[in-house]
């Protein structure tokens, strides 16, 4: 049926132009809803195939390995003779424990200026041959647990 005037020109100054009180036109079903919505996983899935719904697992019952480089160990080793981790040896170089610091692993990267004793529960291949071509040494620990 024509109308001279559509409703949203009619009520203007109503306050409410004909939705009521409290919200009642407030939401998304004038659109279809916010976002994505409405277009069922036909369109976007080449796009973005992982949009919705939970992908793998989380594997809890891995504990996440605390690992440090040996050039930072290397870089920092004030630090951690300050926090009572590493004592200095009488021919220059350093006793490093690093389980004191919470640190499980030494990996490979970095380089290597000092004499280091390393106290570890883990160390690389890597690591350890840098450690020993700079004069020091890598001793493994049996973990604490």
């Amino acid at each position: 049926m024509a109308r001279r005037l559509r409703k949203y020109r009619k009520m203007r100054g109503s306050r409410t132009c004909g939705w009521g009180r409290v919200g009642q036109h407030r939401k998304s079903g004038q659109r279809g809803g916010f976002g994505r919505a409405g277009i069922h996983k036909h369109k976007w899935i080449q796009g973005t195939p992982r949009y919705e719904g939970k992908h793998g697992f989380k594997r809890s019952w891995v504990e996440p390995v605390h690992a440090v480089p040996v050039g930072n160990v290397s870089e920092r080793i004030e630090y951690y003779v300050r926090v009572g981790a590493a004592k200095p040896l009488p021919d220059g170089g350093y006793e490093v424990h690093l389980s004191r610091v919470h640190i499980e692993k030494l990996l490979g990267s970095g380089f290597v200026d000092k004499k280091l004793i390393i106290h570890v529960e883990r160390a690389t291949k890597r690591a350890i041959e840098k450690v020993e071509a700079a004069g020091g040494k890598v001793i493994l620990e049996v973990p604490h647990r």
